[in-house]
C-alpha cells in the first residue's frame, strides 16, 4: 500500500537541509529503484519558478510500504528528521486514483 509521508519544516531550513540533502535523496533514490516510490519533493515557500532566496515548508514523499509502522520506521530515520529540517511529521494510506 502507498503511504504520504507529509513532513512540515522548521523556520529557516535551508541551511538544515543542505548539509544532509544528498543522503536524503539516496534514500528516495533507492527507493525508487526498488519500484516503490510514487513521487516526492519538498514544498517551495514561493510560487516564483526561481525565487532569489529559496526557502522551504516542507516535504512530500508518496511511497509502497508494507504498513504503516514500516512507513513511520522509514520516516523516522529521514536525514532530515535527524539534522532537525522537520517540525512535525504525518503519515497516512495512500490510494492512487488517477491517472
Amino acid at each position: 500500500m502507498y503511504f504520504a509521508i507529509m513532513a512540515t519544516d522548521v523556520a529557516d531550513s535551508l541551511s538544515l537541509r543542505m548539509p544532509v540533502r544528498e543522503k536524503h535523496l539516496a534514500r528516495l533514490n533507492q527507493l525508487k529503484d526498488e519500484g516503490r516510490l510514487l513521487i516526492a519533493g519538498p514544498h517551495p515557500a514561493s510560487d516564483e519558478a526561481n525565487p532569489e532566496q529559496p526557502a522551504f515548508t516542507g516535504s512530500l514523499v508518496v511511497a509502497e510500504f508494507d504498513s504503516l509502522r514500516a512507513a513511520q520506521t522509514w520516516a523516522d530515520a529521514d536525514p532530515y528528521v535527524d539534522a532537525g529540517v522537520y517540525d512535525k511529521v504525518v503519515i497516512k494510506p495512500f490510494l492512487k486514483v488517477l491517472p
